[in-house]
């Protein structure tokens, strides 16, 4: 498909979600493009940390139509599995990727028409999933210091191995799960500070991402029919134990204490007026959503958030949001989870087009 064309639906995004999106419109015959910023396939597992494991067995983090294979020798397959099945699943069902693409603005055009601006051209659609993720749009919390601080930072986005980081003192900064295998990779290897909000919750040894995605969706059920809150996964604890995670846990090497008040130029102090000096700060502080491209649509509501009727935004039925967390559908943003949003997604676009 050349670059500029005009195509009933736009999907912006090429990940997991996408992919996902597109298995579902293509089995419905309906004619789409998806645009992706990335040079290869794989999404934001093509930039994750060298030890990232997901937290389910391989056949429990299956995209729609295909199971994924398990990795010889391991449980919990590593990114690079996860590269290597996204890349054949595209291939496997043809779907039609044009990379690299930045899509810089989706503006409405006329009667019916959504004009989605890139740095390759436009293309003109009637509707647009954005699948965009979060991998994008890293979060650093505004902590006082933060400018004075002459050691190095980096967020969870910025991590790869910790080799790098040998004999350094290193802070990590974050409770989740990202905090959690990051602080148990480097703990080897550096002088390590976890640091966390709260005391960490691990959750029971024999959870992992099957049974996440299960209490997910018993919330979002129970949401749907006006039942209490469940609170969900959050209900269990924080963070999955990962065989790394749990290793490291069971040696005492995961040890946190309370999040710093400030960073100064040489280290962190805290409430108390204690301090440490620090090499190195990681920020395993979470991601937000990269919607940039839909702001000139005026979608938000209150909170920054766009309001959605399952998928589909509230301000604009032909624009679909997909796979940005459980505002999206259940566990949306996981392997398992981003298969069932994409499927009501892709038949309500079905309708839509008539």
């Amino acid at each position: 498909m050349s670059n500029g064309a005009t195509v009933p639906v736009v999907v912006v995004g090429g990940g997991q979600t996408g992919l996902a999106a597109g298995y579902h419109l293509r089995r419905l015959g309906v004619e789409f493009v998806v645009l992706d910023s990335s040079s290869a396939p794989g999404g934001a597992w093509r930039h994750a940390w060298d030890s990232l494991r997901l937290f389910s067995p391989a056949a429990y983090s299956s995209l729609p139509g295909r199971p994924m294979p398990p990795q010889q020798g391991e449980t919990y397959p590593d990114a690079r599995h996860v590269v290597d099945y996204l890349a054949d699943y595209e291939r496997r069902y043809e779907l039609p990727v044009v990379r690299p693409v930045r899509v810089l603005a989706v503006h409405r055009e006329g009667a019916g028409t959504l004009r989605v601006e890139t740095d390759r051209g436009t293309w003109r659609a009637r509707t647009v999933l954005s699948a965009t993720g979060t991998w994008e749009r890293p979060f650093l919390p505004a902590v006082p210091g933060r400018e004075e601080f002459r050691g190095r930072q980096l967020h969870t986005a910025g991590y790869r191995d910790p080799a790098e980081f040998a004999g350094r003192r290193v802070v990590v900064v974050g409770g989740g799960n990202s905090g959690a295998q990051i602080a148990a990779d480097l703990a080897p290897h550096s002088d390590l500070t976890w640091v966390t909000r709260r005391p960490p919750r691990f959750l029971p040894d024999e959870v992992d991402g099957r049974t996440l995605f299960d209490v997910a969706t018993a919330r979002r059920r129970a949401l749907d029919a006006g039942r209490a809150d469940t609170g969900g996964v959050a209900s269990l604890g924080d963070i999955v134990a990962v065989p790394p995670v749990r290793a490291a846990r069971d040696a005492g090497l995961l040890r946190a204490r309370a999040v710093f008040a400030r960073l100064d130029r040489d280290g962190v102090v805290w409430a108390d007026g204690s301090r440490a000096d620090v090499d190195v700060v990681v920020w395993c502080t979470g991601f937000r959503p990269a919607l940039s491209p839909l702001a000139p649509l005026g979608l938000r509501g209150g909170g920054g958030r766009v309001p959605v009727d399952g998928t589909r935004a509230v301000a604009d039925p032909r624009v679909h949001l997909l796979g940005y967390g459980d505002w999206t559908g259940p566990a949306s943003a996981t392997l398992i989870g981003t298969g069932r949003p994409a499927r009501d997604a892709a038949r309500a676009v079905a309708d839509l087009l008539g």
